[in-house]
């Protein structure tokens, strides 16, 4: 993830305000290896700011997202969004059970699909989440 600081300069080279409630969204994120969605977020901020509005969260993330700063876990669950600080191609691993997400080095490796399996699709990217149960959980089932 990019540094507190250069997502500053970020916001401002686009013209954004930098507020206390986006430095501390900023610092969440940077701190959170876990994937976390916005409720998780807001409910973090909240602690502090119990004045923060989840809209605020949501614009933030959005902003992130549409400058590359963060990126977007795509089908972990149904209903949530989960959100990865590490804008580096790599794979996950998620857990079925506690919704855990692990972030696997892939070495950057391409996925190349032939013209037919893409079936009429231009791929302009892709993730590979591999799922099942983490060793905490297999204790447990």
């Amino acid at each position: 993830m990019k540094s507190i600081e250069d997502l500053i300069l970020l916001f401002r080279l686009k013209g954004l305000k930098i507020t206390p409630q986006r430095r501390a969204i900023f610092e969440i994120l940077n701190k959170n290896g876990s994937h976390p969605n916005a409720e998780d977020i807001y409910k973090g901020l909240k602690k502090n700011m119990p004045d923060v509005s989840r809209t605020t969260v949501y614009n933030t993330l959005k902003e992130l997202n549409n400058l590359g700063a963060i990126s977007v876990v795509r089908n972990v669950e149904e209903g949530s969004i989960r959100y990865d600080p590490k804008t580096e191609k790599h794979d996950h691993i998620y857990c079925l059970q506690c919704s855990r997400i692990i972030d696997i080095e892939n070495g950057n490796q391409e996925i190349e699909l032939s013209k037919e399996k893409a079936q009429g699709f231009k791929i302009v990217d892709y993730q590979i989440t591999h799922i099942g149960y983490c060793p905490d959980c297999q204790k447990t089932r």
